[in-house]
């Protein structure tokens, strides 16, 4: 049996060999730990409890981690929270932004930037 060498040459076979990429070669992706998601999905719970939240999505992606808020599937996120790394040594690594694009909170501790959620809490306990 005949197999193609890694730099192209071919020696005289019809199978090639594909090397699998190293762990320095695969694309690093960014996303929420445990303590983030548990932090961001305590404030998800309680803002579907009081009927302003129904649904959710998580993106994570190369630069960024993203969680979207929904008051229904098909519509476009009411909120996305952001974790940005590149960004940690500017204005944090955190950021809610609104439907519209308006960024409401940015910082570097994500429970600071979900507290930007408590006064929506608070009104839908007393409405």
């Amino acid at each position: 049996m005949t197999q193609s060498l890694p730099n192209g040459a071919d020696s005289g076979g019809s199978a090639d060999l594909v090397a699998f990429p190293g762990a320095n070669q695969r694309a690093a992706i960014v996303s929420f730990d445990r303590r983030e998601l548990s932090a961001i999905l305590r404030v998800y719970g309680q803002m579907v409890a009081s009927g302003e939240w129904r649904d959710y999505a998580i993106d994570m992606l190369k630069d960024r981690a993203v969680f979207s808020v929904f008051r229904r599937t098909s519509e476009m996120p009411l909120y996305r929270i952001v974790k940005d790394p590149k960004l940690a040594r500017r204005q944090g690594a955190y950021q809610v932004v609104a439907a519209g694009g308006l960024v409401l909170k940015r910082g570097h501790e994500l429970s600071s930037v979900l507290k930007v959620f408590e006064r929506n809490l608070r009104a839908a306990d007393n409405g």
